[in-house]
């Protein structure tokens, strides 16, 4: 089904009624595996990362990373989530082909965290929560390239290649309960969810959450049910989507591709799709098999894990303050309003204006530059504002320059975009542009002279008494100093020449 094929979003809101399940894949920031001491780090050469257990090789045994399981029990405690008494590893059978071993060490029906929520502020302010089924650990699969085809799928491929570093990077992952109620905000729920979950998970310090990395990454189930029914359709799951806005896009294109297939008496099939960002669009991938078809059974070769309630407590009592908490206190230290908030969450500026004015800057320039000129270039170059080539702290001294009078708001924009060219960092480009204000009074005083003699016919209505006719002077000296010169110090020296009050 191609995009043109669709019914309008309006119309399949009309006649059905969404339901989600979103399962969050999130790879911890561990320095070792899950079930071995391979390390973790990334971009090294292929297969340099490996050893008999994360390759399955016979008689290799697993052993439990303890910081994986103290991570697990993190993000638990911050999904209000009950944390079991006792719970252990699974292995889930099926056809792996980057999985040497042939199944996946992962948890069934005894997760280690289980019944929470996770609140979710929209974008007027309205909060829906997202009840969460389960979070449990597991293991990250190798990785595969596909060689030869268009796509990089699979299909068409002449040839793949496996790397098998990724096999056994410890991931939780966070599985929702149906999400019901959210009618034609289903795609903003899931959107706002996975956001607040990746800035719950870096607020933790167990993962940098970076989506387009692939250290966190969501599979959006959706299926439709006819308005004024309780009976949940079939589920499509689409799989590995690795951007908020994707996220959104994917549960939007589904909702009106399952109404087109419903509504022209189709059948939904229950499979996995594959999320296509140049359109927004999802394909087929493989008929989606139920848990009975994974042949799950306990894992022989691990023990239980039965955490203590001490530790639970000791690691609840240590969880930093969590991301809406944050919020509403700086909400309140910046004295922005809801509206103003909302934006710079939106905008993921947040920890990049705490970062700003930790480096010195005050709040309100930390936000101007970040949610100003920052936000415009990150739009127009289709960025996130975090993706620019520039530092909180480079803003920070940017802001410190203003202050200070060598750069006026005009320069400073000048400097910034050169900070994001790469011509180094704002003394820098400050240097090399010759972006400094005009101070000296001596060359202030003649380009002022110069241009009350050039205009003189409005140098006649500020003596006059019209003193808002200054502002063209102004101008006209700004222009003659290419904007470098001090505005403010401007406007007075043109009523002193012209014997004028300001």
């Amino acid at each position: 089904m191609t995009v043109t094929d669709l019914v309008s979003y309006e119309d399949a809101l009309a006649s059905y009624d969404p339901v989600m399940g979103l399962e969050v894949h999130v790879e911890l920031g561990t320095k070792t595996k899950m079930f071995c001491g391979c390390s973790t780090e990334l971009k090294q050469d292929a297969n340099s990362q490996t050893c008999p257990v994360c390759l399955g090789l016979p008689g290799a045994l697993p052993v439990v990373n303890e910081i994986g399981v103290e991570s697990a029990i993190k993000i638990g405690l911050a999904l209000n989530c009950e944390i079991a008494d006792w719970c252990r590893f699974a292995r889930k059978n099926y056809f792996y082909p980057d999985m040497p071993k042939n199944f996946q060490t992962s948890q069934y029906d005894e997760p280690i965290a289980f019944n929470g929520y996770l609140d979710v502020q929209l974008e007027d302010g309205e909060i829906f929560r997202v009840q969460i089924e389960r979070a449990h650990m597991e293991e990250d699969t190798g990785k595969s390239t596909h060689v030869g085809g268009a796509t990089g799928r699979i299909h068409g491929a002449s040839h793949s290649l496996l790397d098998y570093n990724r096999a056994g990077i410890p991931l939780i992952e966070i599985v929702t309960k149906p999400i019901e109620g959210a009618g034609a905000r289903a795609p903003e729920v899931a959107k706002a969810y996975v956001a607040e979950l990746r800035e719950l998970i870096k607020a933790l310090g167990v993962s940098d959450a970076r989506m387009e990395m692939g250290q966190m990454r969501c599979d959006v189930n959706l299926s439709l049910r006819p308005n004024g029914t309780e009976t949940f359709g079939t589920r499509s799951e689409t799989k590995n989507v690795n951007s908020l806005r994707s996220v959104e896009r994917a549960a939007r294109f589904e909702i009106q591709r399952h109404a087109a297939v419903l509504s022209s008496g189709g059948t939904i099939v229950q499979e996995t799709r594959h999320f296509h960002e140049e359109d927004g669009s999802t394909t087929a991938g493989r008929i989606k098999d139920n848990a009975e078809d994974y042949r799950y059974f306990p894992e022989p070769d691990l023990v239980p894990v039965a955490p203590s309630r001490d530790w639970v407590e000791e690691l609840r009592k240590g969880l930093p303050e969590l991301p809406r908490l944050r919020r509403a206190r700086l909400k309140e230290e910046w004295g922005v309003s809801e509206h103003d908030m909302q934006s710079i969450l939106n905008a993921g500026a947040v920890d990049l204006i705490v970062a700003t004015i930790e480096a010195g800057a005050p709040a309100d320039q930390a936000r101007k530059w970040w949610m100003g000129e920052l936000a415009r270039n990150a739009n127009e170059t289709g960025r996130g504002l975090d993706e620019l080539p520039i530092t909180p702290e480079q803003v920070a001294r940017v802001a410190a320059l203003v202050a200070k009078g060598d750069l006026n708001d005009k320069l400073a924009r000048q400097v910034i975009e050169g900070v994001l060219a790469g011509e180094g960092d704002p003394d820098t480009v400050v240097e090399k542009r010759g972006l400094k204000v005009v101070s000296d009074e001596g060359a202030l005083s003649t380009a002022v002279d110069e241009a009350i003699a050039g205009n003189a016919a409005i140098a006649d209505k500020i003596r006059g008494g019209k003193v808002a006719a200054a502002g063209a002077l102004v101008g006209a000296v700004m222009k003659a100093t290419r904007g470098q010169a001090d505005a403010a110090r401007v406007r007075e020296l043109i009523l002193e020449k012209l014997g004028v009050e300001g």
